[in-house]
């Protein structure tokens, strides 16, 4: 009996001193975690900028490392943008003990736990719709240490930066969207942001989908005044340049639309006998460039953008070669009207000649008749008088044939008014087109530039 009971005495004992170490090591452990007062004194208040001389604020060197730019937004006017920021200040309150640095190192690597009972500046994206830290199991932060009390605080994070685009060189635009970086809480004699040595440097590796990326980019250092804060702010800027390229467009729109207008040229070799392929031709043409465009790409913007303008000048063209269709449709019209009242005219006047009402001369002169007297009145020395039947001379009754047909005096042969619009259209609609393209690409690429 008295060998159990010491045996249960032992066990009691041997869990109780099991229990107090355990107990000891969770406390050093949440001590260490929680209550970090390894560097900073007991009278810190985190709430008060560290001291500074003469009342000077506190620099605070900001640098940007940028990883990728996507989701340019027409629309929205944004863009997103993913980076790591670093933020590097003095704290010159800490009392920073030897024994926390590894051997060889000047740094320490702090718990984020730790870094919130620090004093910490308050930068935001002044232009930003959205900014967050990135996180997976926790957030993706780190503070360093250094031995001379300088705190670095570095963040991974990803934003959406308004950006107010201008689209009047569409596609060949440029758009400058700045990212600004202001001091929250603390005006600029609290606090004062500057860019470090490094600045903003962007991944090697960063390519864009329709824009080239200008470089170098260019940086500022200002103070803002924020009249809802009342005071002036020390603020950043950084501003990207994006540049569209051509290329897709090139591809997409402008070749494609230029092969169309030439196409509808091809309708002024057809002659009104093949009117039905004339017209499909044409009205093709116009239907593709419309549909060409409607489906394009382009910034619902209320003003003309250059893209505009070509669509105007192809579908002009293309419009301006179906008119030219149906006036000279109409001169046919005209034409054919004329030349059909001939025969109904010449049997009438044969026969009168052959009843001798009259002597008359019958002439052709370009496929009409004309029936007329030949007499000599008295009149000055050298002038023929021609009348008919003694009477005052009568108009001619091919007047209204001369308009669409006519005879070529030197040659002799006949020509049809609408034959020789075609055939001027020929080389008049490709030069007055090539004169567009003149004067629309030099403009477009000295205002882009």
């Amino acid at each position: 009996m008295l060998d159990k009971l010491n045996r249960n005495a032992f066990i009691s004992v041997g869990l109780g001193f099991i229990l107090i170490w355990l107990s000891e090591a969770t406390e050093t452990h949440v001590n260490y975690t929680a209550k970090p007062r390894v560097v900073l004194p007991p009278n810190y208040v985190k709430e008060i900028r560290p001291p500074s001389k003469k009342g000077s604020p506190v620099i605070v060197d900001f640098s940007i490392f940028v990883v990728d730019i996507n989701s340019i937004n027409v629309e929205d006017m944004d863009f997103r943008v993913d980076m790591f920021i670093h933020q590097r200040w003095h704290e010159s309150r800490l009392e920073i003990p030897d024994d926390i640095f590894e051997e060889g190192d000047d740094y320490v690597t702090l718990l984020p736990e730790v870094f919130e009972n620090f004093w910490q500046p308050d930068p935001y994206f002044l232009n930003s719709k959205i900014a967050e830290i990135a996180t997976l199991t926790h957030k993706f932060t780190s503070v360093t240490l250094y031995k001379n009390k300088t705190v670095r605080y570095a963040a991974r994070m990803h934003a959406i930066i308004a950006c107010q685009m201008e689209f009047q060189l569409y596609p060949m635009d440029i758009q400058v969207c700045p990212i600004h970086i202001e001091s929250f809480s603390s005006n600029n004699q609290k606090v004062k942001l500057r860019w470090s040595n490094s600045g903003v440097t962007l991944n090697p590796e960063l390519k864009l989908l329709q824009y080239n990326l200008g470089q170098p980019l260019q940086l500022e250092t200002s103070d803002g005044y924020m009249p809802e804060k009342v005071g002036n702010f020390s603020r950043l800027t950084v501003y990207f340049r994006f540049e569209r390229q051509i290329g897709h467009h090139l591809i997409q729109t402008f070749a494609p639309s230029s092969l169309v207008v030439m196409l509808s040229w091809f309708s002024f070799w057809l002659g009104l006998d093949a009117i039905p392929g004339r017209v499909t031709l044409l009205v093709t043409c116009m239907l593709t460039l419309v549909t060409m465009f409607t489906g394009a790409d382009i910034p619902p913007v209320a003003y003309v953008k250059a893209l505009d303008l070509w669509m105007a000048g192809c579908m002009l063209s293309v419009f301006a070669a179906l008119a030219e269709f149906v006036v000279v449709k109409v001169l046919d019209v005209q034409y054919q009207y004329q030349v059909n009242r001939i025969p109904k005219v010449l049997p009438m006047r044969i026969s009168n000649m052959e009843k001798g009402q009259c002597a008359t001369v019958a002439s052709w002169e370009g496929g009409a008749v004309r029936s007329r007297k030949a007499t000599q009145t008295p009149t000055t020395p050298g002038q023929t008088s021609l009348q008919g039947n003694g009477g005052p001379p009568k108009p001619a009754r091919r007047q209204s044939l001369l308009s669409v047909a006519w005879t070529d005096t030197d040659t002799g042969v006949e020509k049809i008014m609408w034959r020789e619009i075609d055939k001027v259209s020929r080389a008049v609609f490709p030069i007055l087109f090539f004169v567009f393209v003149l004067l629309y690409w030099p403009i477009l690429l000295m205002k882009s530039s």
